[in-house]
């Protein structure tokens, strides 16, 4: 076959060639096209690509499969820079008989199950680079499906099945310590692939991560690759790198099971996220994972720093809709004992900010409605954070401590709490008379109580009743100081009424505790006679 060089082809700018243009016109569509309207032009043709993929070694690849006459050595090194210049190329018409280029593209692809580890990495390093020049690839996702295939196919390799025989006790520690050691080397066996794997972008971390998903990969593994992956290349990366590397961990855990990442991990993304500025929707995406199992939080996750130009210490705002992310997330079935967690954290969190002299009424009135009344039993700590936060906030006026103190549920506090907000010099003076009624009601039910009363006056019921009795005196006397003297005076009245009341049954109480008395020494007689 004759050859000559009447094409000059000058590749990126890299290097030049001198080819057969009708050889490679016989392989490439797009030179076929490309030749067919010249009308008889042979000489002085030059040939200029700015874009062509992988450059001088793309197109030297291209030449010598054009001048073999259709044949050349596929390999793991070399396909997929193959496959992005064959296609660039259109490469696809008929090869002299013999399969076309991207023909035999495919069918080695078809055989990737038989490449090595090794081979898999060198084919997707090749992919990552070439990626971004092309639009067609399909080789990425052969590579990455073989890849992930050939990890899951470790897993099944070497299963873990735990020994499920009797012990001796004699042997139990040491079988323990030897099954924790097993335990351990699983997990690293099962985490061998993570450093091979770090060379990725994160548009092919991306990829990986939802392949992993498609196919049923452990959601516990896939968070921890991500949160390696994000640890292991955080620090070399640039600004706008790590926003990027930030927002595609985010959205791949919010596909996740929403107990995989825990809360430790979720709020470390979270402090990062907050300097990096990342977009709107995958803070919101991750506020709704730390929402959604913030029962597992500890009040030193919630002291984040207020947004910029906030006077106040920490973000309350952030707070209120975490609670109410965690509301809505489990709102089909939710436990006490994780409400519960939930209020115990809030109220440590209200103790926390309550001494901020900036923190607005508005906003900590939020806090203390953003729970429903039933996740607490006491409002014990909630009547002392609200009484720091009124040492902090003296200038507020009687409107506003009302809207504060209108959340305190007072049949849920305790007699101290009661007697120590009688007192309180820095409560509204109606509460005072709020809480006597509170007061109150709970002296009504000293009657109920007295018939169960069997022991002697200096038993633990009787002195509740007199320490009960002397705190609501000294409500009274509070009341008369506040000048409080219509509404004193009626209260008064009740009170010395049930004061009559009281001692009536506690002469009803001793009557009973001598008649019982009197029938047990009758009765003593007959005992030895059974």
């Amino acid at each position: 076959m004759e050859v000559c060089c009447d094409l000059e082809v000058d590749v990126n700018g890299e290097e030049t060639f001198m080819v057969d243009k009708k050889i490679l016109a016989s392989f490439s569509g797009r030179f076929s096209k490309l030749f067919s309207g010249l009308n008889g032009i042979t000489s002085n043709l030059k040939v200029i690509f700015h874009d062509f993929p992988g450059g001088a070694e793309g197109f030297e690849l291209i030449a010598r499969y054009c001048y073999s006459l259709g044949k050349t050595k596929i390999t793991a090194s070399n396909i997929v820079l193959l496959s992005c210049a064959a296609r660039f190329m259109e490469m696809g018409g008929d090869g002299h008989g013999n399969l076309n280029l991207i023909d035999q593209i495919e069918k080695s692809l078809e055989e990737i199950s038989y490449w090595t580890w090794p081979e898999l990495l060198v084919a997707l390093k090749q992919c990552q680079v070439l990626l971004p020049t092309t639009d067609y690839l399909f080789v990425p996702e052969k590579v990455l499906s073989g890849l992930v295939e050939r990890i899951a196919l470790s897993f099944a390799a070497s299963p873990y099945t735990p020994f499920a025989g009797n012990f001796n006790s004699t042997f139990q520690f040491s079988w323990d310590t030897e099954r924790c050691d097993s335990l351990m080397n699983i997990c690293r066996q099962r985490r061998w692939w993570f450093e091979d794997l770090m060379f990725l972008n994160v548009d092919f971390v991306d990829k990986v991560s939802k392949m992993m998903i498609t196919q049923n990969f452990e959601h516990d593994l896939i968070c921890k690759f991500l949160l390696h992956y994000r640890k292991s290349r955080f620090c070399s990366a640039s600004q706008v790198e790590k926003c990027k590397m930030t927002e595609v961990v985010i959205n791949l855990l919010s596909l996740l099971d929403r107990s995989t990442p825990s809360c430790k991990s979720l709020f470390n993304i979270f402090h990062v996220a907050l300097s990096l500025k990342i977009s709107r929707i995958y803070r919101k995406k991750l506020e709704s994972l730390i929402g959604s199992q913030l029962d597992q939080a500890t009040v030193d996750y919630l002291l984040v720093p207020s947004p910029c130009g906030k006077d106040y210490i920490y973000d309350v705002s952030l707070v209120l809709r975490l609670v109410k992310v965690f509301l809505f997330e489990n709102r089909s079935w939710l436990s006490m004992s994780r409400l519960n967690k939930v209020a115990g954290l809030v109220d440590s969190y209200l103790a926390e900010v309550s001494p901020d002299s900036h923190l607005k009424p508005i906003k900590f009135v939020a806090l203390l409605k953003v729970l429903p009344d039933f996740t607490r039993q006491s409002h014990d700590g909630l009547y002392h954070t609200m009484d720091m936060y009124l040492q902090a906030h003296a200038g507020l006026c009687e409107e506003e401590k009302l809207r504060v103190f209108s959340t305190l549920n007072y049949e849920k506090l305790s007699a101290d709490a009661l007697k120590h907000l009688a007192q309180n010099s820095r409560f509204p003076s109606r509460l005072t008379v709020i809480s006597f009624i509170n007061q109150q009601s709970k002296l009504k039910c000293l009657h109920p109580r007295t018939h169960r009363i069997v022991s002697s006056s200096n038993s633990p019921d009787a002195k509740v009743y007199v320490a009960e009795k002397a705190d609501a005196a000294k409500i009274i006397q509070y009341a008369k100081r506040n000048n409080i003297t219509t509404t004193t005076e009626k209260f008064e009245a009740q009170f010395r009424g049930m004061q009559w009341k009281v001692m009536e049954l506690e002469k009803i109480c001793s009557i009973m505790q001598t008649e019982m008395g009197n029938m047990s020494q009758r009765r003593l007689p007959w005992v030895g006679k059974y």
